[in-house]
């Protein structure tokens, strides 16, 4: 298919090329002699208007025709290609063998020489839920897909294997599943992309949506799950007009039932900084959902201007607490081996702090941000999980918190080592986004997505249709599910809750393996 779109795209640039008059390209040639910006253009007029057409199209061309299926980044085309599998047939069947480079290091998960039976697992697989997938052929101007309704268990967690944020809160939140939305506000997506991931995630169960710094919108209420409301730099939905903090707005936004957790934003893996909205996105119904002006670029500070180290930080999160009586979670990004020591201590020392920290890898995405900052600030999610548990460990506070993880955690092998590695829930944003459409296009700050994803703009988010693409985001999750279920079992466990740095191996380039314990031994083992 894509291959197709590509020879399509060089077609049209051939007819249009043969089908211009000789005299535009006299016009064409004279301009260009006489232009002083480009030299390519002064010396090759023609002919440099041929290499800037190539260029300009080069990003699709290596995407659809000449990078290999693994090459790309930051998604190849396998990756892009499991994810709208997994959606749109439910299916993560391959033929043949991986394309994986076995020589290569990497990471793997340790069988058992007995594995678990289906009837052994300790998963909930009813009631079913209905969805729809697809079934049929697809072709490039044949396409016999229909979408045909069936019914899919959940795989999620029993009561007792449930996972419960806030155990000391007034309303604790008892997690079912084990991955939901990451940070992505309305602004950042349209309201399309948000209703189809809320309904989504909402018919899956035991999932969460989650609303991003940008505040909380209806579109993450429309499916009737749970919601994690963030709270960034920017106050963003619990502000006054003047940019405060504002308890009134905090309590309103606290006493609707779906809303379980909140989440002070400390730093994101893709840019240690405030977020950055630019202003046409910023159309009247999300200026008024984040207390700021219409079609205005929207900045947040670099950090919450009312704390500015752990003691105040604590103060803050007692605050929210207390005033909503829900659990309040920290999102950051680990700097190094020791960059939670301070915080651990701190907790163990004063019996506070917060409920849950989401440990976000610098691989993770954003719909701006700076190529320096993405680049190199911040430790992958893999070596900020391990540092974050084991200072959790260390201080002998890690039963008092949950881990959340985020950073290219889109597949269910990689969710499994995510949680060996000391995450109890995942959140996924680009998973997500390749669910109800994204093609990797990075247009996001442009508000010109294609495809009507990251983008306000009423013409382009006609092309994503909530009722088909919410389909796809409960397929997603459920698929994503029943492959953790599927190795689990094969690594001898009841549940996905019960992977370990002993279910975790790492093999070298010389093809010498030892387990993640003994990479890294869990402190005061």
């Amino acid at each position: 298919m894509f291959q197709n779109i590509a020879l399509n795209i060089l077609l049209t640039v051939f007819i249009v090329v043969i089908s211009v008059p000789p005299v535009l390209f006299l016009y064409v040639y004279l301009k260009d002699r006489r232009q002083s910006q480009h030299s390519i253009l002064r010396n090759f007029p023609l002919l440099g208007r041929i290499r800037y057409i190539f260029e300009m199209m080069g990003p699709e061309l290596r995407q659809y025709m000449f990078d290999g299926d693994t090459e790309a980044k930051p998604f190849s085309r396998a990756d892009f290609t499991n994810i709208v599998v997994s959606g749109k047939y439910m299916k993560t069947l391959i033929a043949f063998g991986s394309k994986r480079d076995f020589n290569q290091p990497g990471w793997y998960l340790k069988n058992a020489m007995f594995p678990k039976l289906a009837e052994e697992m300790n998963v909930v697989c009813s009631p079913k839920i209905k969805t729809k997938r697809y079934v049929g052929t697809e072709g490039l101007f044949s396409r016999k897909e229909a979408l045909e309704e069936i019914e899919i268990q959940p795989w999620s967690l029993t009561e007792e294997d449930a996972v419960i944020v806030g155990s000391n809160c007034q309303y604790p939140w008892s997690v079912r599943g084990p991955i939901g939305m990451s940070a992505m506000s309305f602004g950042a997506l349209g309201e399309n992309a948000i209703s189809a991931m809320s309904l989504g995630l909402g018919k899956a169960t035991g999932s969460w949506v989650h609303t991003g710094e940008g505040g909380l919108a209806k579109y993450h209420l429309l499916g009737g799950g749970d919601v994690i409301m963030q709270i960034g730099p920017g106050l963003f939905g619990v502000r006054t007009e003047a940019g405060d903090f504002c308890p009134d707005r905090f309590k309103e936004k606290a006493t609707n039932p779906q809303v379980k957790m909140f989440e002070l934003k400390l730093a994101q893996g893709a840019k240690i900084r405030g977020g950055h909205v630019e202003g046409s996105k910023v159309n009247p119904e999300i200026a008024e959902i984040r207390g700021v002006t219409p079609w205005k670029n929207v900045d947040s500070p670099n950090r919450h201007k009312q704390f500015h180290d752990t003691a105040t930080l604590f103060d803050f999160i007692d605050l929210l607490r207390d005033l909503g009586g829900k659990p309040i979670g920290i999102k950051v990004v680990m700097g190094g081996p020791d960059s939670a020591n301070e915080l651990c201590n701190a907790m163990a020392e004063t019996g506070r702090g917060p409920d849950a920290i989401i440990v976000d890898g610098g691989e993770g995405g954003s719909g701006a941000t700076y190529q320096e900052m993405a680049d190199t600030m911040g430790l992958p999610v893999k070596s900020g999980l391990i540092y974050m548990d084991n200072a959790l460990r260390k201080y002998g506070v890690r039963d008092k918190v949950k881990v959340f993880a985020s950073g290219k955690l889109f597949s269910p092998d990689k969710v499994a080592i995510a949680m060996g590695m000391g995450a109890d829930l995942i959140n996924i944003a680009r998973g997500m986004m390749i669910s109800v459409g994204c093609i990797g296009a990075e247009k996001c700050h442009t508000n010109k997505c294609p495809v009507g994803v990251a983008t306000t703009d009423a013409d382009h988010q006609k092309g994503l249709v909530v009722d088909e693409k919410q389909w796809r985001v409960l397929n997603y999750v459920i698929t994503m599910r029943n492959g953790l279920n599927s190795l689990a079992a094969a690594s001898g466990l009841s549940n996905y809750t019960q992977f370990t740095r002993e279910h975790v191996m790492y093999k070298d380039e010389f093809g010498r393996v030892k387990s993640l314990a003994e990479l890294f031994p869990y402190p005061n083992a």
